[in-house]
């Protein structure tokens, strides 16, 4: 078995956490037959996984949240400017995570226009369904 010989800074052990999200979020949309595109880079153009069906294409942002509290408050991370259409949160505590629309001011993350879901392929292609 391979052992880790070298172990991450702080720094890139949370940014190689928060991107294992957005590829997760791409796996389980490839799977569910969208076309999945990820931008070389995502500064500014607060776009983590862009998806198409062929027809129309549609920008998600990927959010990990280090908290289990699920009536925690969410602040938009954006602008009214900002193409965005869904946003995904996901907690590095516990099993879930919340399909969204683009919102403008804070609210709770059990808002009744967020969806809820398990962090497995069948829960949140059924979430994900629904948004």
């Amino acid at each position: 078995m391979p052992v880790k010989s070298k172990l991450l800074s702080k720094q890139a052990r949370e940014y190689y956490e928060n991107t294992s999200f957005e590829h997760l979020v791409s796996t389980w949309l490839q799977r569910d037959g969208w076309e999945v595109f990820a931008p070389y880079v995502d500064h500014g153009a607060k776009t983590d996984v862009l998806i198409s069906d062929g027809n129309h294409f549609y920008r998600i942002q990927v959010k990990s949240l280090d908290t289990s509290d699920e009536n925690i408050v969410v602040n938009p991370m954006w602008s009214e400017e900002d193409d965005i259409d869904y946003v995904i949160y996901f907690s590095k505590k516990a099993d879930w995570g919340y399909i969204t629309p683009k919102y403008s001011a804070r609210r709770k993350l059990k808002h009744p226009e967020h969806i809820r879901f398990h962090q497995q392929a069948k829960n949140f292609k059924k979430a994900f369904d629904k948004a």
